[in-house]
């Protein structure tokens, strides 16, 4: 096993339990494999904690873990989504209260496994998995008053620190901030507090992971009224000053350096760490109407700031986050106006400067431009990816544009496609080459209905785990026991989240066989 390639420190969960309970240390606890074990060819073991240990109960989870168990047919494929999908629930919900300033605003503070820290895009996939049984409630106990607290602190946070992408726990919760290594020496501009903010990486998906999440609970619940309180509207005033400022190019009209809203440097041995020209990024040229962004969903640093795959979510979801903003009563004035506005123009800026001629003489979306003329030609595993464009409703699967960027991506023309005999997908240089993500599987599977396709990926998947029957990070495409992170919450409710897709648009295929 490799340790996690994030360079960041791996805290121990230690998970509360009642009157006479020890709970166990689940960064240790999920390295090792524990009874009863599947009578499949896997023998995949039962990793969640005790109930007493858990840091979330939900009834409508456990009752939707229990009923499917008559659905998988495969013993080791429902032991995988028995262990997968409720993990956020089990290990992740660090602190659960209310602000101190006002005890009707409710927060929720979720860490990302095996780091005990909150990152926006993170916290806000992870409770996506719970969509299906998220419902209006206003008991503290429930899902929805999950979802409530993560957009209440995510707000909170982006009032205090909007270019950072992960951050420290509330002070309400009385958990001590913890200390990042990598980030110590950082430079960064705007400059933040290490007591609030863990990391501050300036990604564009993390602004567009707080509209998701707000998207997420308005569809399923339609609870209006709860983005007119606390710090909502404020919070989208701060993404939209950020959106518009990264807008800024890197030259002038007449030539001269513009000052650049951030820059970041950190001292590393990792190219992925930092970002060149002193901080400024690779330049960006004028009047393409898309974002900058100076990091990647996997923390690693962009070479064409325009990165595509953040420019398509932040556009979907700021479309649907006006919506919501236009219904509401003290919403300023213009303010859903000008969302929509900006929605609509990098959308229309993707598909003018982000569509370029691949290899073939086929129209396709590049991972990242510079308005320039140049254009990074691959994929990432992690979300948002160009192979999820259609997961995160930005455009449809059958798309020519999608369908032929999908088909490199899902290729060796990808640089970042890793290929094996124990998995095949992308990957990414955050693990670096041969490192597949399972996470990319997991998004193959969400994005066809080609029921061959799907069946070869979830082989792949449920074979891969070493043993220990959890989604890890990254693993060796020719090693399965060379693996980064199997305490990974966002992958393995993505994973839950794409079995009860499955459910519904191809159920026969959770019917089947995945022995060997």
């Amino acid at each position: 096993m490799r340790q996690s390639t994030l360079l960041l420190p791996a805290v121990p969960l230690l998970l509360g339990g009642g009157a006479g309970q020890e709970c166990p240390d689940y960064l240790d606890y999920s390295t090792q494999r524990h009874e009863p074990f599947t009578n499949g060819t896997y023998q995949l073991p039962f990793q969640r904690p005790a109930p007493a240990c858990r840091t979330f109960n939900s009834s409508g989870v456990e009752q939707l873990v229990s009923r499917m168990e008559s659905v998988i047919a495969d013993p080791d494929l429902y032991r995988l989504f028995e262990n997968a999908y409720p993990n956020t629930l089990d290990t992740a919900i660090k602190w659960k209260g209310v602000a101190a300033n006002n005890s009707e605003e409710e927060l929720t503070f979720v860490i990302t496994g095996d780091i005990n820290a909150m990152w926006l895009r993170d916290s806000a996939n992870q409770m996506q998995s719970y969509l299906p049984v998220l419902n209006a409630s206003d008991s503290p106990d429930s899902i929805a008053s999950l979802y409530r607290g993560v957009i209440n602190l995510q707000a909170r946070y982006l009032l205090t620190s909007p270019y950072c992408n992960s951050f420290q726990p509330p002070v309400e919760s009385n958990i001590a901030p913890d200390t990042n290594p990598s980030a110590s020496e950082d430079t960064v501009k705007p400059s933040y507090s290490n007591t609030s903010v863990f990391e501050c990486k300036y990604e564009l998906d993390s602004l567009a992971a707080f509209l998701e999440v707000s998207d997420n609970y308005y569809n399923a619940t339609n609870d209006l009224s709860f983005f007119g309180k606390f710090q909502w509207i404020s919070a989208i005033q701060a993404v939209m000053k950020v959106a518009n400022d990264m807008q800024t190019p890197t030259y002038a009209a007449d030539g001269q350096v513009l000052d650049s809203p951030y820059t970041f440097t950190r001292q590393t041995t990792r190219a992925t760490e930092t970002l060149a020209n002193d901080g400024l990024g690779n330049p960006v040229n004028n009047g393409t109407g898309l974002i900058r962004s100076a990091f990647r969903p996997s923390d690693d640093s962009t070479i064409f700031q325009l990165f595509i795959p953040a420019n398509m979510m932040f556009a979907r979801y700021l479309e649907t986050a006006s919506a919501i903003m236009r219904q509401l009563d003290n919403a300023p004035a213009g303010l859903a106006e000008e969302m929509a506005a900006l929605a609509t123009s990098v959308r229309a800026a993707i598909e003018q400067h982000g569509v370029v001629t691949g290899p073939g003489g086929k129209r396709i979306y590049a991972f990242e431009v510079d308005g320039y003329g140049s254009a990074n030609l691959m994929d990432d595993a992690n979300i948002p990816s160009l192979l999820a464009a259609p997961f995160l409703g930005y455009t449809d699967a059958a798309d020519d544009v999608y369908r032929n960027t999908r088909a490199l991506v899902l290729s060796a023309g990808n640089p970042y496609f890793m290929r094996g005999p124990v998995i095949n997908a992308v990957g990414g240089p955050h693990a670096g080459p041969g490192m597949a993500w399972p996470m990319a599987s997991i998004v193959r599977i969400l994005t066809t209905d080609d029921e061959a396709e799907i069946v070869a990926a979830l082989r792949e998947i449920v074979s891969s785990t070493d043993g220990l029957g959890l989604i890890h990070e990254s693993i060796n495409s020719w090693n399965q026991s060379d693996w980064t992170r199997q305490w990974f919450s966002w992958a393995n409710g993505l994973f839950g989240q794409m079995v009860l897709d499955l459910e519904e648009r191809k159920p026969e295929i959770l019917g089947m066989s995945f022995q060997k």
